[in-house]
This record gives structure tokens, C-alpha cells and sequence, in this order.
């Protein structure tokens, strides 16, 4: 049985990106991964410019299309906003290929990859004993990016305690029309359902379109019927051939930490998706970098690593998501406010939005605050 430095579970980009940087740390480290790889990942493949800039090697080979402008629109108004960057604002990947290319750049440095080796089990000690399907692996340290169900954390002992929203999302070809006429902006659509919107991501040869409900996954909502009617809002009235896939989005960080039994959590296990959008490779990416460092940093030290952790989390990842979650509430659910300041701070709002999604700018602190300042102002004006 080969003994690693961390054994990473799951081969998206959080467990990938970790592997990239603990492997150029110089650290043995294997990814252990359930399926074949390249494989399909549920995902509209819509990679902010924050994220994009995590990575620290070119992924054009992988990009489907790049877009500089944004548009957002809401259902049963006249509002349209549209954010634009001189830097592609969103870039288009195919998760399959994304995800492996970074695999196949940790792989460069060194990490070992074992494909169609699904967790069985862990013994937990001093040495972490993974049974998979196929051998057992020891490692000293385990880092969970085995994504929103994440059966490592159960197997850790996690309780649930995250907020989990269902979403639908098709990969659909329509006719040539259809597809020239949506393929030249990225569109979400607020209020298309309750406390949700749909998006259309255009893709090379077709488009990525689906629905997102910001309530709990075991709230009664009928996604297909919105999907269906957001194609109508789309103008779509034939669909040539479609893929269907439902997933869940963790879009709250657990509550009852995130490290157990030299089990460290990212991505998606952990409940990093920002809570305004769902969008959750940026995180991904960025919380399976800060793992590593942690690790890296404590040169191997468990109680050292643990706290680097949630020291790195502190700073990077978790303000912003408490900021994203009170912002998600006036979004979705204060809507009369939220048309007021759209209307009378649009170009604000879509500027500091970019900012956002380009990795420039923060939400700021005092949102709540920011928020009602400005209300009374459009209210005066």
C-alpha cells in the first residue's frame, strides 16, 4: 500500500487546483477519482474572470467561447442591464474538458491520478486508509473535493448544515436562427421562477440553458415547467436535440467547520458556491489553492494546517459569502426595492457587478447599508 503526502478525492477543479499547487510545493499527492477520465460535469461552464485567473496556465485549448458583455433581465419589467469588461467578463468551457486539462497540468508535476476508484471507506488515525473500489491508498492528509453530495464528508462526520438549491439545466441544439440570434451575449433572466432565474450560455455549436431556485432543495418547484417556459421567454419555440441534467448547488459554507479527521474540505463539499448567482468554480478553485498552501505551509503539521485553513478561509472566501447571502435576499426577494435601485443605479450596479466578476472589486461590508442608503436617495431624487 503507497503511502502520499494528501490523497485529493474528486478531480473537479477544486481537487485538481489543489493538487496542481501542492504537487509544485513538491508534495506526493494523488487524485482519486470515481469516474474516467475526461467525464461530462453537470455545470452551465460559465467561468467568471475571477476564477480564470486562479490558474496560473493558459486554458485556451479548453474555451468554448469568451464574452465581454453580460445582460441581465427582469421578468415583468422594462429593466435590462448590461455589464461590460475590456477582459472577457465570462468565458465558456465544456466542463469535461476544463476539468481535465487541469488534471493533465497536475499531472505534469508529478501527481498520480487513479481513475474508476470510487471511496468505499476511510480508516481515520494518524495514517488515513482510503478503501476504493480497486486498492487501498494511505495518506496523511485528505482533502474532499468530491463535490455537492460529497460522501467523504458523511464518512468524516459531517452533519448537513448547508443551504442546498436545485437547478435544471439542458444542453440544447435549436435551429440555426435561434442559435445565431442567442449566441452573441450571455443572458440570465431574474424572477423567471420563484427566487430564481434562468440563464442561456451559448457554447460552440449550442447552448447551455437552465433554471436556478434560491430555495431549499426539498421545497416542491416544478423546474421543468419553468425550463420549458423560460424557452418560450427565449423566443424558442423548436428544440433540435436536448440533454437534461438536475443537480444541486450548496450556496452557504457549513456551519459545523471544515476540517475533521485531517479531512479538508473545498469546493463544493465545503459549500463555497456565492449566493447571488450560484456560480461556484471560482471558489473551487480558490478554496483548493488555499488548502494546499495551508497544508504546504505547516510542512505537514495537522493541528498548523487546520488552522492556516480557516485563517486563509477567514480572509479570502467567507466574508464575501456572508456579504452574497444578504445581497441574494434583496435580489430575489425585496423586489420592489431592488427595481427601484435598478432603475436609478443601473450603470453603478453593473459596473461594481463586473468588478466583481473580473476579481477587481469586493461586495462592500455594510451591504445591508449600502443598500437602503442608496434607496432613500432614488426615493428623494
Amino acid at each position: 500500500m503507497k503511502l502520499f503526502d494528501i490523497a485529493i478525492i474528486g478531480s473537479g477543479p477544486a481537487g485538481a487546483s489543489a493538487a496542481f499547487e501542492l504537487s509544485s510545493k513538491g508534495f506526493s499527492t494523488v487524485i482519486i477519482e470515481k469516474e474516467i477520465l475526461p467525464r461530462y460535469k453537470t455545470c452551465g461552464g460559465g467561468l467568471v474572470y475571477r476564477g480564470r485567473k486562479y490558474l496560473p496556465f493558459d486554458i485556451s485549448t479548453v474555451i468554448e467561447k469568451e464574452f465581454f458583455e453580460a445582460d441581465a433581465y427582469f421578468a415583468n419589467t422594462d429593466i435590462k442591464l448590461t455589464l461590460k469588461k475590456d477582459k472577457p467578463l465570462i468565458t465558456m468551457v465544456m466542463r469535461e474538458s476544463y476539468d481535465n486539462l487541469i488534471v493533465e497540468k497536475a499531472k505534469e508535476n508529478g501527481v498520480t491520478l487513479l481513475q474508476n476508484h470510487k471511496v468505499i471507506d476511510i480508516s481515520f488515525g494518524d495514517v488515513q486508509i482510503i478503501h476504493t473500489s480497486q486498492v487501498d491508498i494511505a495518506a496523511k492528509f485528505i482533502i474532499s473535493g468530491d463535490g455537492a453530495l460529497s460522501p467523504v464528508a458523511k464518512m468524516a462526520g459531517w452533519k448537513e448544515s448547508r443551504t442546498i438549491i436545485p437547478a435544471l439545466e439542458y444542453e440544447i441544439k435549436v435551429p440555426e436562427a435561434d442559435f445565431e440570434r442567442l449566441s452573441q451575449n450571455v443572458r440570465f433572466d431574474i424572477d423567471v421562477l420563484p427566487h430564481g432565474y434562468g440563464w442561456c450560455f451559448p457554447k460552440k455549436n449550442h447552448l447551455s440553458v437552465g433554471v436556478a431556485a434560491f430555495v431549499k432543495n426539498n421545497e416542491t418547484l416544478n423546474l421543468k415547467k419553468y425550463y420549458t417556459d423560460y424557452l418560450k421567454v427565449l423566443g424558442i419555440s423548436t428544440v433540435l436535440s436536448e440533454q437534461s441534467h438536475g443537480f444541486v448547488i450548496p450556496i452557504s459554507p457549513r456551519t459545523d467547520s471544515f476540517v475533521k479527521n485531517n479531512v479538508f474540505l473545498i469546493g463544493d463539499a465545503a459549500g463555497f458556491a456565492d449566493p447571488i448567482f450560484a456560480e461556484g468554480i471560482s471558489n473551487s478553485i480558490l478554496s483548493g489553492i488555499l488548502a494546499a498552501q495551508a497544508i504546504a505551509e505547516s510542512n505537514l503539521d495537522p493541528i498548523k494546517a487546520e488552522q492556516l485553513y480557516n485563517d486563509k478561509l477567514e480572509v479570502e472566501i467567507l466574508p464575501q459569502l456572508r456579504i452574497g447571502r444578504i445581497a441574494s435576499k434583496y435580489v430575489y426577494k425585496r423586489k420592489m426595492l431592488r427595481n427601484v435601485l435598478a432603475k436609478k443605479f443601473g450603470i453603478t450596479l453593473t459596473n461594481k457587478l463586473a468588478d466583481v466578476f473580473m476579481g477587481d472589486s469586493l461586495l462592500p461590508n455594510d451591504i445591508k447599508g449600502s443598500i437602503m442608503r442608496k434607496f432613500k436617495e432614488a426615493l428623494i431624487k
